[in-house]
């Protein structure tokens, strides 16, 4: 049997099929171009999102290690100013402990008795230290007079212990700012001592600083040796 051709309400209605099928693909891959424009989005905005999270976090990592560099430096800053100033008051009464001593060395040259005994002394120890048949001795201008007395009694002494005889020049040739005492040189001027009390407080303080400061201020957990 021969089909037979459709009739215009027939043709219309297949085009409507048609034009609805055409729809409905066209809806559904909109839909779908949608859904995948969506994650492709939110894939997109992921991305950002982190990237930009990641570049927060560098910058607050450095800015958080420029602040702890900056915190470091300002307590070592701190710390170095507090040490220097501890020192420097360690410092300055080390200097009243031995301002104290050269004022105790002043009064000490005007009591007549003790410092012609440590004149005698000194002289004495000098004498044998040098072994010299002739020796100069050097006083204040002030002090002449004792320490020629002194010197005198220190000559005999040596002669009683080395049993040697010596001949001693007195003169007055030392600064009055001193604190007093004696230099000495042999006749041939190749042996000097200094004997004066500013540089025997001077060695003394030398010798005895880091006893003195052990003392006063306890063990320097920094130091490593004593001897």
């Amino acid at each position: 049997m021969a089909a037979r051709p459709l009739n215009d309400d027939e043709v219309l209605s297949e085009m409507n099929k048609m034009v609805a099928f055409i729809k409905q693909e066209a809806m559904e891959k909109a839909c779908e171009i949608r859904v995948k424009a969506d994650e492709e989005f939110a894939i997109e905005k992921a991305k950002l999102v982190k990237q930009e999270q990641q570049a927060i976090d560098a910058q607050y990592d450095k800015k958080r290690k420029n602040a702890e560099t900056a915190q470091k430096i300002t307590q070592s800053t701190l710390t170095n100013k507090a040490r220097l100033r501890l020192l420097h008051r360690r410092e300055e009464h080390l200097q009243d402990l031995f301002n104290t001593a050269r004022s105790s060395l002043a009064q000490l040259s005007s009591e007549e008795g003790r410092y012609n005994q440590f004149l005698q002394g000194v002289i004495t120890q000098g004498l044998l230290q040098m072994l010299e048949p002739d020796v100069t001795v050097y006083s204040r201008p002030k002090d002449l007079e004792v320490v020629k007395s002194a010197a005198d009694a220190a000559a005999a002494q040596y002669k009683e212990i080395s049993g040697r005889d010596v001949k001693i020049d007195v003169e007055g040739t030392l600064s009055d700012e001193g604190s007093g005492g004696v230099k000495m040189t042999s006749g041939t001027q190749r042996i000097t001592l200094d004997n004066t009390l500013d540089e025997r407080l001077r060695l003394l303080e030398e010798r005895m600083l880091p006893e003195i400061r052990q003392e006063l201020f306890g063990l320097n957990p920094n130091r490593k040796f004593y001897t």
